[in-house]
């Protein structure tokens, strides 16, 4: 029988999609907001408007320490990652345009430059390994005199796979080439800084690793770009309310409407977090979590871990196959009978699955946040070896 799951303990391992729990602060930055503030930001001239506007000007200034970035209002605030992809891929492409990504990319990015590739946008979709590693001279070579854009997952949503990002911005900058990054796996989980690594474009998510609610992200644009990067919509902004036409200025000209601010107050809460803690020491203790997960897997017949093998090059995310049952059954077993949560199927990476030979069964993907426990690690390796030997519960 199921396992009393409103009663029960968890395990979850479904940090890839959105992480849980989310430090006690994030909450409480979010109540405050409703029952202290509620008002809304650069829309009045009362008070409760300008603590309204100062929560958001202090998510964003955490936020752009965070990633290196000298000017908060470079950041954008969106409702997520794919929002965020949206913007730069729709506002800096056009037809004629040539348009450079890897085999390893979330739909996120692929979705749009199919969509623009209908519109007359050139797409180049660069292989990888069969871990899910880009190789930077197959990028290099694939580079034309009117490439506009180089996009690319900082990691895999389904592997983990780490991309030499730093390598790849050199090799844009270089040749006098956009570089965008989907850094929905990684902001808050590994280092990054858009100087260092020549960004132009990087989307992130609010509620993945950088421990806010869901419905928030953004896309830090690089000074000067605004004036190249269309908005995907226009409206309201609360600032040149006298003209009609849209704000030429970051981040207000893709801001549009009355933004999430009570999200926001969560997002901030959530990224001062990862601050206090250090990236690093998270870094540390999920490459630890991930790197026992390995270990107990290598010693489990029958069961096919992708991606590298080296946690070292992973985030906290594995993907795994058990011999004679399906990646759906499975992660049904662990949530029923042992209270493991996790996700299984084709994690909305097509492209991914096909360059790991994976699709079109998909695969049982483990993703390990910070809050996670090496005895729950262990406890799901026993359920595994109980699934792979056939004796789940019944």
């Amino acid at each position: 029988m199921p396992l009393d799951q409103l009663n029960s303990p968890i395990i979850y391992f479904d940090n890839a999609a959105t992480s849980w729990p989310k430090p006690a602060g994030m909450m409480a930055a979010m109540i405050n907001y409703n029952e202290q503030i509620g008002g809304s930001p650069g829309r009045s001239g009362h008070h409760r408007s300008l603590d309204a506007g100062r929560i958001i000007l202090e998510a964003r200034e955490a936020l752009a320490e965070l990633f290196g970035c000298d000017d908060s209002l470079r950041i954008a605030f969106t409702k997520n990652a794919t929002e965020a992809l949206n913007i730069a891929l729709l506002g800096i492409l056009s037809p004629g345009d040539h348009v450079i990504t890897s085999g390893m990319e979330h739909n996120s990015v692929m979705r749009p430059l199919r969509y623009l590739e209908a519109q007359g946008v050139q797409v180049s979709v660069v292989s990888c390994s069969d871990d899910g590693r880009l190789d930077t001279e197959d990028v290099r070579a694939a580079i034309w005199p009117h490439t506009r854009l180089l996009v690319v997952t900082h990691a895999s949503n389904v592997t983990g796979t780490i991309q030499p990002i730093a390598d790849l911005g050199k090799i844009a900058g270089h040749h006098g080439i956009l570089f965008c990054v989907d850094a929905a796996q990684t902001a808050g989980a590994l280092p990054i800084h858009v100087g260092e690594m020549a960004i132009d474009l990087l989307a992130f998510s609010g509620h993945k690793s950088l421990l806010g609610p869901q419905g928030t992200g953004g896309l830090y644009v690089r000074e000067g770009l605004e004036k190249q990067l269309r908005p995907l919509m226009m409206g309201g902004t609360g600032s040149r309310s006298e003209f009609e036409g849209q704000p030429d200025f970051m981040p207000d000209k893709y801001e549009s409407g009355t933004p999430n601010t009570i999200g926001l107050a969560g997002l901030g809460a959530g990224v001062r977090f990862v601050l206090a803690e250090g990236v690093e020491a998270i870094r540390s203790k999920e490459e630890g979590l991930t790197a026992r997960f390995l270990t107990g897997l290598a010693a489990l017949p029958g069961v096919t871990v992708h991606g590298p093998p080296n946690a070292a090059n992973r985030t906290a995310v594995v993907s795994f196959n058990i011999a004679g049952v399906s990646p759906s059954e499975a992660a049904l077993e662990l949530d029923e009978h042992y209270g493991i949560l996790c996700r299984p199927g084709l994690q909305c990476a097509p492209a991914a699955h096909r360059t790991i030979g994976t699709f079109s069964r998909g695969t049982i993907r483990f993703g390990f946040g910070y809050f996670n426990k090496d005895e729950e690690i262990d406890l799901s390796l026993e359920a595994i070896r109980s699934l792979a030997g056939g004796d789940a519960p019944h």
